[in-house]
């Protein structure tokens, strides 16, 4: 099952890496302006481990909802889902609700997320945590911008998809 509104949103490489050591691989400014206006006022739904790779968690303007397998584990600020399904249906009634990682988290969601907002980096990095492989024949392009980051020496793009079907 689809659900359209859960979205996900992610920096991935070329070699769909997201992390290393718990960290992000970019440090994008514009990239994270853009994350900042797409989920302002929406629900965020993220692992323990993102959740305290944050450096101001919970983020402000925004439902934050952790997922965690320990039961009765609360995080400041958040509310807490013990399983993919019930971090579900705390959003059933959410227009938009955007999954924000780790990369478990993303396997677990990318089945049935009927969005992606990708900004991807066109190079391929060291990581220890990968996103799912994309196949792009599954998805309509909605947007797609084209940036160039002077600090990183790298271009990278803004690619919006909807899931086809």
């Amino acid at each position: 099952m689809i659900y359209e509104n859960i979205s996900i949103i992610v920096a991935i490489a070329e070699n769909f890496a997201i992390g290393k050591n718990n960290d992000l691989l970019f440090h994008l400014p514009e990239d994270l302006k853009r994350f900042k206006k797409i989920t302002s006022g929406k629900s965020l739904i993220m692992g323990k481990r993102t959740f305290f790779s944050l450096p101001k968690a919970p983020l402000p303007n925004r439902r934050n909802i952790v997922i965690t397998d320990v039961p009765g584990e609360q995080f400041p600020g958040c509310e807490s889902a013990g399983s993919i399904e019930e971090a579900l249906k705390l959003v059933e009634q959410d227009p938009e609700a955007f999954i924000i990682g780790g990369g478990m988290i993303y396997r677990q969601f990318y089945p049935i997320a009927g969005r992606l907002y990708l900004t991807l980096v066109h190079q391929t990095m060291e990581a220890d945590t990968f996103f799912p492989e994309i196949d792009f024949n599954d998805w309509d392009e909605l947007a797609l911008e084209e940036h160039y980051d002077e600090a990183n020496d790298f271009h990278y793009a803004y690619l919006d998809l909807k899931r086809k079907g």
